[in-house]
C-alpha cells in the first residue's frame, strides 16, 4: 500500500504502509521519498499502483515511479494551475493506469495516455476554474464542478462536454462512489448524494463545519473530514453517521484515502482509512475501532509541513518501468475508444 501527500512548501511525500513482525496489528509508514518537486504549492496528487502524479500552481504535472522511488518526468501541457488529477486503471490492466485526467484553474481539462504519458486533448469545460474532477469506474465519462457554480459531464470517449447545468451555488468537490451508481457533491457543510443516471438528489449529509475532503468507501459509505477535525463515515442509504473518529487530528483534515486491506491480512482483514491534516501528520486508522472507543491510529508519521492533499493505492505495486515523460506530445488527437 502506498500513500503520497503534497504540501504547501512544494514537497512531495511518499510512504509505504507495512506490517511489523508479521503482525497485522502493528503497522508503520515507511518513507519512500521526500523532496521539493514543484516550484510552488502542490494542489493535487493521484496514485495508481506504482505510478503517482502531482500538480501544482506552477502549471506543471510531475510523474513518479514508486517502485524506484524516483521522479521520472514532467508534463508541461497544463494551461494553468493544476487543481485536480485522476488516474484511470481498467480491470484488464490490473494495477497500471491507462489514462491520466487533469483539471485546471482556467476551466480546461486534459486527457493523457498513461503508457507512455502522451497528451491527447485539452477541452474547455467551465467558464471559470475547475474545482474537482471524478472519473466513472467505466472510464467513459467524468464529472466536474467549477467556480462558475456548474456541474458538467464529459464524454471521455469522444473527448467533449456532453452536459452542463447550473447548481446555483459553487461545489468544491465531486466524487463517484465505488460502483459508479451514485455520485457525491460537496457544498460547504453539506454532502449531497445523487443518482448517477439522472443526477436525482437522494439525500443530504450535513456537518457543523466545512468539508475539505471526502472519499467513497465500500458498502455504501462515504468518508468526510475538514474544519471540524473529525473523520466521519456516513451510511448513504440511511443518511446516518456510521461512525466518527473525533479529533482525528489537531488541525483540519486535507485528505482521506480508503485502503481496502493490507498484504497478508487474508483472514483478519483490516479496514483501513488514512487521513492527512494541515498539521503535517498522516495517520492510518482501523475504522472498526471507532465504535469501540479505541480510536487510536495504527500508524502515523509527521512530515512537519503543511499538507494540502493525499492520495493512495491499496494495490500492491507492480515494478513496471515508466517511460521518460519529460517531453509530452502537443498533438490534439482524439482519445482512444478503450478509455
Amino acid at each position: 500500500m502506498s500513500l503520497v501527500a503534497g504540501s504547501y512548501e512544494r514537497f512531495i511525500w511518499g510512504f509505504k504502509l507495512k506490517t511489523l513482525k508479521h503482525s497485522t496489528e502493528t503497522l508503520t509508514l515507511s518513507p519512500i521519498f521526500s523532496f521539493p518537486s514543484h516550484l510552488s504549492p502542490i494542489k493535487s496528487v493521484a496514485v495508481a499502483g506504482s505510478v503517482a502524479v502531482s500538480g501544482g500552481s506552477d502549471d506543471t504535472i510531475k510523474i513518479y515511479d514508486l517502485s524506484t522511488s524516483s521522479e521520472v518526468g514532467s508534463l508541461n501541457d497544463p494551461t494553468a494551475t493544476v487543481t485536480s488529477l485522476a488516474l484511470y486503471t481498467p480491470p484488464s490492466l490490473s494495477s497500471f493506469p491507462r489514462n491520466l485526467f487533469s483539471a485546471y484553474d482556467d476551466g480546461n481539462i486534459s486527457l493523457y495516455d498513461a503508457d507512455p504519458f502522451v497528451h491527447l486533448k485539452t477541452m474547455k469545460i467551465h467558464k471559470k476554474g475547475v474545482n474537482d474532477l471524478s472519473v466513472h469506474p467505466s472510464g467513459k465519462l467524468a464529472l466536474t464542478v467549477g467556480r462558475d457554480s456548474c456541474l458538467a459531464m464529459v464524454n471521455l470517449v469522444r473527448g467533449r462536454r456532453s452536459f452542463c447545468c447550473s447548481l446555483g451555488k459553487e461545489a468544491s468537490m465531486v466524487k463517484f462512489d465505488c460502483s459508479g451508481d451514485k455520485f457525491f457533491m460537496v457544498m460547504d457543510e453539506k454532502i449531497s448524494v445523487h443518482e448517477a443516471e439522472d443526477a436525482k438528489l437522494i439525500l443530504e449529509l450535513e456537518s457543523k463545519k466545512k468539508f475539505l475532503c471526502i472519499a467513497p468507501g465500500m458498502n455504501g459509505l462515504v468518508y468526510g473530514g475538514g474544519e471540524d477535525r473529525n473523520l466521519t463515515a456516513w451510511d448513504t442509504v440511511s443518511g446516518k453517521v456510521a461512525y466518527c473518529i473525533e479529533d482525528a487530528h489537531s488541525s483540519r483534515l486535507k485528505g482521506i484515502v480508503v485502503l481496502s486491506k493490507i498484504d497478508g491480512a487474508s483472514e483478519d482483514e483490516l479496514f483501513l482509512v488514512a487521513s492527512a491534516s494541515s498539521d503535517g501528520i498522516i495517520r492510518v486508522w482501523d475504522v472498526r475501532m471507532a465504535n469501540k472507543n479505541k480510536s487510536i491510529p495504527l500508524a502515523e508519521v509527521n512530515t512537519k509541513s503543511r499538507l494540502t492533499c493525499l492520495a493512495g493505492s491499496s494495490v500492491k505495486s507492480i515494478k513496471r518501468p515508466l517511460a521518460d515523460s519529460s517531453k509530452s506530445s502537443k498533438e490534439e488527437d482524439e482519445p482512444t475508444e478503450d478509455l
